[in-house]
């Protein structure tokens, strides 16, 4: 949003603005305003969601750990800026598995910097769709943590 507020000289305090831009000014905070508690609502909704992090069947991923581990061989590149700078170490990244059993949400819980904490993300987002967990036979969301080890 843009709005021009002609006539008003902030340095001898003295404001001479025209009622319709002082209007427009009213409505933009209004409006803002408004933005911010539809913002609030928005969250609130995703927060009614339930997330298990304990479930009785655990999900799996495409080929089990094997494939898991074949798609972070096969998939991962190491930072140009890591490996100047001989960054190593573990950065973990945590996500849900939703219902389809889709990868959504990765964040970094622990990075290292240098570059290695996009690759985590960026890795962590391609995965293939998992099998979602379970709880007393029936389908969740599930919040996962994964280690992803950076070494030279």
């Amino acid at each position: 949003f843009q709005f021009q507020i002609k006539n008003v000289k902030l340095n001898n305090k003295k404001m001479n603005a025209k009622p319709k831009y002082l209007l427009k000014l009213l409505f933009s905070g209004v409006l803002m305003l408004g933005l911010f508690f539809a913002s609030v609502i928005e969250i609130k909704a995703q927060s009614d969601v339930k997330v298990f992090e304990n479930v009785d069947e655990m999900p799996i991923p495409p080929g089990g750990m094997d494939g898991l581990i074949s798609h972070f061989v096969k998939n991962l590149k190491y930072p140009e800026g890591a490996k100047k700078g001989n960054v190593q170490g573990t950065v973990m990244v945590t996500f849900l598995i939703d219902k389809e059993g889709k990868v959504t949400d990765p964040e970094i819980l622990r990075g290292i910097g240098s570059g290695c904490d996009d690759e985590a993300l960026r890795i962590v987002a391609e995965m293939e769709p998992w099998t979602p967990g379970k709880v007393d036979g029936k389908i969740v969301i599930t919040r996962l943590q994964l280690p992803v080890k950076f070494a030279l």
